[in-house]
This record gives structure tokens, C-alpha cells and sequence, in this order.
């Protein structure tokens, strides 16, 4: 069962389509991957192809060669869309090189809506902000909170206690 992070979820859809770069941070194993996924679903019932969707976890070895920024900028580029909004999303980008030279050649690009994720202490250090600052929101991401935990048991009245 994937619990939906509904607060999350709200956020990302609240900044679709916006000229923003969404910047997904939090510690690891808290579901920044798993809420692409999710968002990634409700894009698509909200009729969004697979073609307008890429998504690249640069932890994923069948992904190593687009670490290089240039070789990363050219595939994007190939393959985002002319005629319809293209969704990228970068999974722990932090392992590119140079990576914000690719970010903010996608950002001035017409039909482009970027989505990132990666280590706090990494993304948002002094040089990266300053080379998106005023491009980007921060969406930070917590671990479950005590009422998502009890969801996700299935038990929301353990010990006679009323979660709402």
C-alpha cells in the first residue's frame, strides 16, 4: 500500500504549470521518489501522456551516462515536446555535474514544467540558490507524521483515540 502523502500532493498540484522550478528536499527515505510517482498518476487522469512525462532517477545505473550535464541537457531537449507541456522530473540530481546549467536552460524553455529532488544540504547550499534564486519553491518534505503512520496501519483508533 502506498500511503498518498495527500498534503504533499496538494503542494506539487498547486505549482503545476507554474514557471517555477519545483525543488523536492528532505531526508532520505522520506518518499520525495514515492510522491513523483503518485503525482506522476494524477497527472496522467488528469490526461497528461507518457510521452509529456520523463522521469530520471540518477541512482539508477541504466542512467549513468546523462550525469554528464551536456549529455543530460541533449536527451531532455530531444525529447521534450514543441506542441504540449512536458513534465521532467530529476530524482536525485545532485549526481550531475553542473546540473544547475541544465535546470535553468529547461526553465526558460516554453512548455517545460521541472520538477527536482535531492540531499538538503546539497540542493539549497549558497551556490546552487544563487543560480535559481527567484526560479524555484521549495516543497520540503517530512517523514510520516503520527496521524499518516496510524493510516498507514489501517488502525486509526488505537487506544480509543480519534484522529481526524
Amino acid at each position: 500500500m502506498v500511503l498518498e502523502r495527500t498534503e504533499y500532493l496538494n503542494k506539487m498540484i498547486a505549482f503545476k504549470d507554474k514557471q517555477l522550478i519545483k525543488i523536492v528536499t528532505g531526508v532520505r527515505r522520506c518518499g520525495k521518489s514515492t510522491l513523483f510517482t503518485i503525482y506522476q498518476e494524477w497527472l496522467r487522469k488528469q490526461g497528461v501522456s507518457d510521452g509529456q512525462i520523463i522521469t530520471i532517477n540518477f541512482e539508477d545505473m541504466d542512467y549513468e551516462a546523462l550525469t554528464d550535464y551536456k549529455a543530460l541537457y541533449a536527451y531532455l531537449k530531444r525529447r521534450c515536446r514543441k506542441d504540449s507541456m512536458t513534465y521532467v522530473f530529476l530524482d536525485e540530481i545532485q549526481h550531475v555535474d553542473h546540473f544547475p546549467k541544465v535546470v535553468d536552460s529547461l526553465y526558460i524553455k516554453d512548455n517545460v514544467d521541472i520538477y527536482i529532488t535531492g540531499s538538503n544540504a546539497y540542493m539549497l547550499s549558497g551556490e546552487i540558490a544563487t543560480m535559481i534564486s527567484g526560479r524555484y519553491v521549495q516543497i520540503e518534505m517530512l517523514p510520516l507524521s503520527f496521524k499518516e503512520y496510524m493510516q498507514s496501519t489501517g488502525n486509526m483508533n488505537d487506544r480509543g483515540m480519534k484522529y481526524t
